[in-house]
C-alpha cells in the first residue's frame, strides 16, 4: 500500500489529498507508538492490580505472557490480511478492538477470560504495528534495507515498554490502575476518530481471499506454547513436579506439541511450514535468542526482589530507572545503525558487543548492590540494560532475516518471537525464582542458628528478623547475579570459539509489496485449484 504513486517519489495514497505530504508518515509513526503502548494489563499497576482484584503476581504475568503469545502467533498471517483488507479497514479494526478489550479488561476477573482478552489484545497490537511501519518503510529506507529499518523501529518498540510503564506507575500514584486503561481507550477513539477524518479506502491489487490457512494448526501451537508458559510461570507456586497440576500439564503439552508437529507434516500448507526448519543457522539463532532473554529475565525477578524485599522501595521509586533504560534504548539503536549501515560491520562482533555489555550490567550490579546504596548508582546498570537488550534484540533480527527466505521470514519470525518473548523469559524467571529461594534457605540455614542464642526485648524481634531478611535478600540476589555474569561469560567465549553465526555478508533486499502480493496470489491460486480438482 506504501507504494510509489508518484515516479520517483514516496506517497501515502491511503490518505485524503488535503492531509499534508509531510505530516503522513509521522502520523504514522504515531499511531505505531500508541498501538506499542497498549496492552491487556499494564505491569506498571501490578501491585495495585493484586491488592484490588485479590490476584497473585503470577495471574497478571500470564496476562503479558498471553500477549506476547497472540503478538507472536500473529506473524504468519500479517500478509494475507494486508492484501485482503485496505490498510484503513485494518487500522481502524485494530484500534477499536484494543479499546474495546481494554475497557471489557476493567470488569473481568475470571482468569482464563482475561487471558483471552489479553491474547487478542496481542494480535490487534502487533497487526496496527505492522500496518503502520509497512507503510512509511519506503520512507523510512527508501532502498528496503533492514540494515535502516530494524535499529529505527526498535526505537519504537523498546521506548514503548518503559514509557508505558511510567505512565501507568504515575497514573496509579495519583489514581488507581484503571486509570491507565481509560487513558489508552481515549488515545484508540481519539486514532479512530483521526483515521476516519483523514483516511480513505486504497487498493493497489485485487484483494486475495482469506481462505486456506491452517486455523487448527495455529490453535495447537498456541495451546502448547501457554501450557508451557504456565507451567513455569507458576511452578514455584505448586512447587513444580510434586504438584498433580503440573504433572497433567507436563503431559497435555506434550500431547498437543505431538499433534501440532504431526499435524505440520501431513497438510499441504500447515500454519508453520517445516521447510523453515530446513535452513541450517536456524537452531544457532533460535538457541542464542533463548539463551539471552533467559538472562534478561534478571530485570522481572532479581531486581524486583532488591527493591522491594532489600530496599522497600515504592513503585513510584523505582520508575525513575526506566529513564536511563530509555537513554539506552536510544544510545543501542543508533549504535547499531552505525554499525551496520555505516560501518558495514558484521553480526557477530555486534552479537559479542551486546553480550559484553550485558556482562558489565551485571557485574555493575554484583558489586554495587546493597542495602544502603542510593538509587543514583543503578542509572549506570539500568543504562546498560537497555542498552544491551536493544542490541542484541536488533541483531539477532536482522541475522534471522539475512539467512531466511522471505516468504517463511514471518513463521520463522513467529518461532523467534516465542523463544525471545515467551520461553526464554519464563524459564529465566523461574530459574531465578528457584535459585532465590535455594540461596534464602541455604542462608538462613547458615546463619539463623546464631539468633537462639541472642536476648532480645520480645518487641525488638520482629524488627530483627526483618532486617536479617532484607540482608539475606541481597546477598541471594548478589550470588546470582555473579552466576549470571558467569554463564554470559561462557556464552561469549563460546561464541567467539565456533563463530556460530558465520553467515554469508550478502545484503538480502526485500521485495516490492507488488511482487509478495503476486507470489501469495499465484499460492492461493494453486492451492484453488488442487482442491477443485480433488473434489
Amino acid at each position: 500500500m506504501a507504494e510509489h504513486n508518484q515516479p520517483g517519489g514516496f506517497s501515502m495514497p491511503m490518505f485524503k489529498p488535503w492531509v499534508p505530504e509531510k505530516l503522513r508518515p509521522w502520523l504514522y509513526v504515531y499511531l505505531a507508538f500508541t498501538f506499542q503502548l497498549s496492552s491487556g494489563v499494564y505491569l506498571g499497576g501490578l501491585n495495585e492490580m493484586m491488592g484490588s482484584l485479590s490476584l497473585m503476581r503470577e495471574d497478571i504475568l500470564m496476562c503479558l505472557y498471553a500477549s506476547l503469545c497472540g503478538l507472536a502467533f500473529t506473524f504468519p498471517i500479517l500478509f494475507r490480511t494486508k492484501f485482503r483488507f485496505t490498510n484503513r479497514s485494518l487500522l481502524l479494526f485494530s484500534a477499536t478492538g484494543i479499546a474495546i478489550c481494554n475497557f471489557i479488561g476493567l470488569f473481568v476477573t475470571c482468569l482464563p477470560v482475561l487471558w483471552t482478552i489479553c491474547f487478542i489484545t496481542g494480535c490487534l497490537k502487533i497487526q496496527g504495528t505492522f500496518e503502520c511501519m509497512s507503510n512509511i518503510q519506503l520512507w523510512m529506507t527508501p532502498k528496503r534495507d533492514f540494515r535502516v529499518f530494524f535499529p529505527l523501529l526498535h526505537i519504537i518498540i523498546m521506548l514503548s515498554i518503559p514509557m508505558s510503564d511510567l505512565l501507568a506507575v504515575h497514573l496509579c500514584h495519583v489514581a488507581t490502575w484503571h486509570y491507565m486503561s481509560y487513558l489508552m481507550i481515549g488515545v484508540m477513539l481519539f486514532n479512530v476518530l483521526w483515521l476516519f477524518l483523514c483516511t480513505r479506502h486504497f487498493r493497489f491489487m485485487k484483494p486475495l481471499p482469506f481462505y486456506a490457512i491452517d486455523w487448527l494448526g495455529a490453535i495447537l501451537w498456541v495451546l502448547t506454547v501457554m501450557q508451557a508458559v504456565y507451567i513455569f510461570c507458576y511452578g514455584e507456586f505448586y512447587n513444580w513436579w510434586d504438584s498433580e497440576t503440573i504433572r497433567t500439564l507436563t503431559v497435555t503439552t506434550a500431547i498437543t506439541l505431538l499433534l501440532a508437529v504431526v499435524r505440520m507434516f501431513v497438510i499441504r500448507h500447515p500454519y508453520l511450514e517445516p521447510k523453515m526448519w530446513k535452513n541450517k543457522y536456524l537452531p544457532g539463532i533460535f538457541l542464542l535468542s533463548l539463551v539471552i532473554e533467559a538472562f534478561f529475565a534478571t530485570e522481572h525477578v532479581l531486581e524486583e526482589v532488591f527493591y522491594e524485599g532489600g530496599m522497600e522501595w515504592h513503585t513510584h521509586t523505582k520508575a525513575v530507572l526506566n529513564y536511563p533504560v530509555m537513554l539506552g534504548v536510544i544510545c543501542a539503536s543508533l549504535f547499531a545503525l552505525l554499525w551496520l549501515k555505516v560501518w558495514q560491520q558484521g553480526r557477530v562482533r555486534l552479537i559479542l558487543i551486546g553480550l559484553s555489555v550485558f556482562i558489565a550490567y551485571a557485574l555493575c550490579l554484583y558489586f554495587t548492590v546493597s542495602t544502603d546504596m542510593n538509587i543514583e548508582k543503578l542509572y549506570l546498570p539500568m543504562f546498560l540494560r537497555g542498552f544491551a537488550a536493544t542490541l542484541l534484540s536488533i541483531v539477532l533480527l536482522y541475522s534471522l532475516q539475512s539467512v531466511m527466505h522471505f516468504m517463511v521470514f514471518f513463521q520463522s519470525l513467529a518461532v523467534f518471537q516465542v523463544l525471545h518473548l515467551l520461553i526464554g523469559g519464563v524459564i529465566g524467571a523461574a530459574g531465578y525464582a528457584f535459585g532465590i529461594r535455594y540461596l534464602m534457605a541455604d542462608h538462613v540455614a547458615r546463619y539463623g542458628n546464631p539468633l537462639d542464642n541472642l536476648r532480645l526485648p520480645a518487641r525488638e524481634v520482629p524488627r530483627h528478623i526483618g532486617e536479617l531478611m532484607s540482608q539475606f535478600q541481597v546477598a541471594s540476589v548478589k550470588q546470582l547475579y555473579g552466576i549470571v555474569a558467569y554463564v554470559a561469560i561462557s556464552v561469549l567465549l563460546m561464541i567467539v570459539l565456533y563463530d556460530l553465526f558465520h553467515t554469508h555478508n550478502q545484503i538480502k533486499r526485500m521485495p516490492s509489496w507488488s511482487s509478495v502480493g503476486r507470489i501469495l496470489r499465484r499460492t492461493v491460486s494453486f492451492r484453488r485449484k488442487r482442491r477443485f480438482t480433488f473434489n
